[in-house]
């Protein structure tokens, strides 16, 4: 579904060997409630030595490029009725539960007439492309690879391969990124990312695995304690898609209380230029066109699946009323508290948080109160997720409830499109709101205890078992606070 809520070759290289062959957790401490108390020192049981060489044998790189590339070919599968001509049929596209923006864009943005991003708008729908900049250059790119096809249906279909093929790469390396991040004994949690039923579903909506490749990426240069490099990644992927800049507010809060905010700045300055290199010179040639994301979002009314669009649509006294500006002005408040908070549990917790764990607090706060909830952002929150609270139980219980959104919101659009009247496979919006409602309390649910293990580090089973302060905190892992804002617990 179209959306935006705001939007290295020699790393990944060096990232993907360090990750190869490296001692893993073994899975059995996963979920088990004993696992909190145990010292993070004490050696595993000699019975767990079996489990302890599977997890080394699934956290190595070949399983985990393995793993991703069936996680491809199933999103791919996934999509498979539309690829054979149902996203040209009515609502044959929802009822198969496979509509893609890939393949409409191609001709909606104009590319399939030779239209350029941000340069020129498409005739019969005068708009320039409201994506950021690195996607406007993803979309030309293959429709560049494939201009040479006269059949028009056909190489929309082409389009749609090549950009599949780009983003099942994109989702290997946003995997060995994510397990790299996890830590040596964690490496085999980078499966969870690979083979995430709702990452599966989601993965060939729209273009959003590249932003989490890159943002993945960014942090794995990060943990490699690679500042530079991780900045430039970071650039990129908010050039590519907006969220990752929210990054950077964690970094610079634990960088402020560790002392080292020397390593965030150089972090900072390298986004920033990577940013404002792939910006600069599309806003300056076709200042239209560049800003069209900027004011397509800040014009965009509460959308599916946000809770504003719940509000709106079921009428609800006051919060069911607000004009768009309104709802900006609203979603932006409740936003900065939510922040305001973190910062707050980042100055104050009895122990330092995790990296992960904050930003993935405050990617899921900015989902929550955000006006536009796409099912494709599950991309987003997946390895985020994994880093900051890799148990199983309140994992599968999230991931079940993003599958039952993934397939509401295509029954309920047949709802919509069809007026209410009766029709196969439609999703009443009784049965849509519930799924709506249910995505909502498990991040919620999910953010919680993401605090619990702040606030309680025993609890945090990457510090219990994991052998380590902060795996992908670099050069937080370890470190002494510099800046201390509250007693630490006895």
């Amino acid at each position: 579904m179209d959306d935006e809520a705001g939007r290295a070759a020699g790393g990944a290289g060096r990232v993907a060997g360090e990750a190869a062959g490296r001692e893993a957790e073994p899975p059995a401490g996963y979920e088990g409630a004993g696992a909190a108390g145990r010292d993070v020192g004490a050696s595993p049981p000699s019975g767990r030595a079996g489990s302890t060489r599977a997890a080394v044998v699934a956290g190595s790189i070949v399983v985990l490029i393995l793993a991703s590339l069936l996680g491809g070919a199933l999103g791919s599968i996934a999509k498979a009725a539309c690829r054979a001509g149902a996203w040209n049929v009515g609502v044959e596209q929802y009822q198969a539960h496979c509509y893609t923006d890939i393949y409409p864009l191609y001709f909606v943005e104009g590319l399939s007439a030779g239209k350029v991003p941000y340069f020129s708008r498409h005739a019969a729908a005068p708009h320039y492309v409201e994506y950021p900049v690195v996607m406007g250059g993803v979309m030309q790119a293959a429709a560049w690879v494939v201009h040479g096809e006269s059949d028009a249906g056909l190489r929309g279909r082409e389009f749609y391969d090549v950009t599949v093929a780009l983003l099942t790469a994109c989702l290997v390396g946003g995997v060995v990124a994510t397990a790299y991040c996890a830590g040596r004994r964690r490496r085999w949690t980078g499966l969870l990312v690979a083979l995430s039923p709702a990452l599966i579903l989601g993965a060939f909506i729209n273009w959003d695995l590249i932003a989490m490749a890159l943002s993945m990426a960014a942090l794995a240069a990060w943990a490699a304690k690679r500042p530079v490099l991780a900045g430039l990644l970071l650039g990129l992927a908010v050039a590519t898609k907006f969220y990752p800049v929210i990054c950077l507010a964690p970094l610079f809060l634990l960088c402020l209380r560790a002392g080292r905010l020397r390593e965030f700045w150089l972090t900072a300055g390298s986004a920033l230029g990577a940013w404002l290199v792939v910006n600069v010179p599309i806003a300056v040639a076709a200042t239209t066109g560049w800003a069209t994301f900027y004011s397509f979002n800040a014009g965009r009314g509460a959308d599916w699946g946000s809770i504003w669009y719940f509000f709106q649509t079921e009428q609800w006294p006051v919060l069911g009323g607000l004009s768009i500006s309104a709802i900006n002005l609203t979603s932006a408040l409740l936003f900065l508290v939510a922040c305001v908070g973190v910062a707050a549990l980042a100055l104050l917790a009895p122990r330092r948080p995790r990296l992960p764990q904050l930003i993935f607090l405050m990617t899921a706060a900015f989902l929550l109160t955000n006006k536009v909830w796409s099912p494709q952002y599950v991309v987003w929150l997946v390895p985020l997720v994994v880093l900051a609270r890799p148990r199983i139980g309140g994992y599968l219980l999230w991931q079940a409830a993003e599958v039952a959104y993934f397939y509401a919101i295509w029954g309920y659009l047949i709802f919509v499109i069809k007026g209410g009247a009766p029709f196969p496979d439609s999703v009443s919006p009784g049965w849509y709101f519930a799924a709506l409602l249910a995505r909502f309390l498990t991040v919620l649910l999910l953010s919680a205890l993401v605090i619990r293990d702040i606030i309680q580090p025993e609890h945090d089973v990457v510090r219990v078992t994991g052998g380590a302060d902060d795996p992908a905190g670099g050069v937080l892992n370890g470190a002494p606070d510099r800046l201390v804002l509250a007693f630490q617990r006895e």
